[in-house]
């Protein structure tokens, strides 16, 4: 009986708690995953495709991408706010406040999308004044503007998906996402290199194919949502011009936040590519291929982060604080399990990934392919060590999204983004110092940040819900 009550013993039982929690936490996570990884996967054929066009090509892409990620991270931040609405009315079997929740987000994002696509159109004569390699700018540009009109049905398309995401019908999200992306793969390679009698248009052709599938995406995931009962009443028969001022105000005032702290980390990795672009067109299309790896890995965090937002959503909705904590934390470790593994596959490969990017027996190109490949080679090192501190800090976010707590995370991800990271990129990315492995040593550095200050704002939070309600019971 006494070994029964080892330290092993006991260390397994507490571990149990969170564990058991594992196969619910992928099966709601998983269709999440499956759909963005399809969708990081149709990125990292875009770069293949397109890295064989040869470097100021893939350097451009990730150019005109960059104001992309800045605008998307705004639309699909702000969207994010449905996500736990939805998901608390949906525990407490409140239809109105459900489909109310939607309706106004989904006003919302469509005009947030419009004005985004229009900020796009704007900031592009800001290219030609950050120092960027001409001929990459010249590119840039018109891949840019057909890009930037397709945030209009992305941003949309994640309204309807967040909203799907907080019923727990993540596989709908994921069928529209697959769907868009092998669409996406085949207008790609027959208009980037002129097959089937089209006229080979380059990264012209790569803007084209993602405007044509994100309409495609969006569509289909209506249709999807028509058929199923649990969904069908909400998105049919939208009234979505008879508003409330009071849902409006919650939604901005959640949306809002959860929008700046998207912006804020998308934005220092967007800084990235620029002190990248400082630094020549063969660092700024190693940081492409490194950022692209690193986004594929990514999106097993994103998923467990939506699972976190919906299953915390459905716990505030019951008002079982204890519960809320016990399953929020099974997915914080479930996360760090993955991230580990991610970690030891780039440190075991990090020589070897960023050859799939690039045509070695191009003659023309061979130096500048090389020196890419090396720099995105060292690259993937930093990025192994950030797998965990991003995995955190990213499904924690999750969590207090769906405890509806915004505006001290928000606050949490500035100071660790631009305070703490940007400062140490800025400085050490510099030619004379690392160059590009100092600049994302300064990414390192606010991924870390934000996953100790977040965790510590998650576990402050839960800890007074649960000590606050028994109170209430004990009087």
């Amino acid at each position: 009986m006494k070994g029964d009550f080892s330290p092993f013993f006991v260390f397994n039982i507490m571990l149990s708690q969170y564990t058991k929690e594992f196969s619910y936490n992928w099966k709601l996570a998983s269709p999440v995953i499956l759909g963005m990884l399809g969708h990081t996967f149709v990125g990292l054929i875009d770069n293949i495709m397109v890295g064989q066009l040869g470097s100021a090509e893939l350097a451009a892409v990730s150019l005109g991408n960059s104001f992309i990620f800045i605008a998307m991270s705004l639309g699909i931040g702000f969207s994010t706010a449905i996500t736990p609405l939805v998901a608390e009315a949906d525990s407490e079997k409140n239809f109105e406040k459900c489909k109310s929740s939607f309706k106004h987000g989904l006003f919302l994002c469509s005009v947030l999308s419009v004005a985004l696509f229009g900020l796009i159109l704007l900031s592009k004569p800001l290219m030609y004044h950050m120092d960027q390699p001409e001929e990459v700018v010249e590119l840039a540009i018109p891949y840019l503007d057909l890009v930037a009109f397709s945030l209009v049905p992305l941003i949309i398309f994640q309204a309807f998906k967040q909203f799907s995401d907080g019923l727990s019908l993540t596989k709908y999200p994921m069928y529209a996402t697959l769907l868009a992306n092998i669409l996406n793969v085949i207008i790609n390679y027959i208009l980037i290199f002129g097959k089937l009698g089209f006229p080979a248009l380059g990264i012209v052709g790569a803007a084209l194919g993602t405007l044509i599938s994100r309409f495609v995406m969006l569509f289909f995931l209506w249709w999807l949502l028509t058929q199923r009962q649990k969904s069908k009443a909400y998105v049919q028969k939208i009234k979505v011009f008879v508003l409330e001022r009071k849902m409006i105000k919650k939604i901005i005032n959640l949306g809002f936040p959860s929008a700046m702290q998207m912006f804020f980390e998308v934005a220092i990795f967007t800084a990235a590519i620029w002190l990248s672009g400082i630094l020549g067109k063969n660092a700024q299309a190693a940081n492409q291929i490194a950022l692209n790896l690193a986004s594929i890995t990514f999106m097993a965090a994103l998923g467990l982060s939506v699972a976190a937002m919906v299953r915390v959503g459905n716990q505030k909705g019951l008002q079982d604080f204890k519960e809320l904590r016990r399953i929020a934390k099974s997915i914080f470790l479930l996360g760090l399990f993955l991230a580990a593994i991610f970690a030891l596959l780039f440190v075991v490969f990090h020589k070897h990934l960023p050859l799939i990017y690039l045509n070695l027996n191009d003659e023309v190109n061979k130096v500048d392919n090389l020196e890419v490949i090396a720099i995105a080679a060292k690259l993937l090192i930093v990025a192994a060590f950030f797998q965990l501190s991003d995995s955190l800090q990213v499904i924690v976010l999750g969590a207090l999204r769906g405890l509806q707590d915004v505006k001290i995370p928000t606050l949490i991800t500035f100071i660790s983004y631009w305070i703490i990271g940007f400062p140490i990129s800025y400085f050490l990315g510099k030619e004379e110092a690392y160059g590009s492995f100092g600049i994302w040593l300064g990414l390192l550095s606010g991924l870390t940040s934000a996953a100790i200050l977040l965790y510590i704002r998650f576990n402050y939070l839960t800890n007074r819900l649960i000590n606050s309600k028994e109170s209430v019971l004990s009087t």
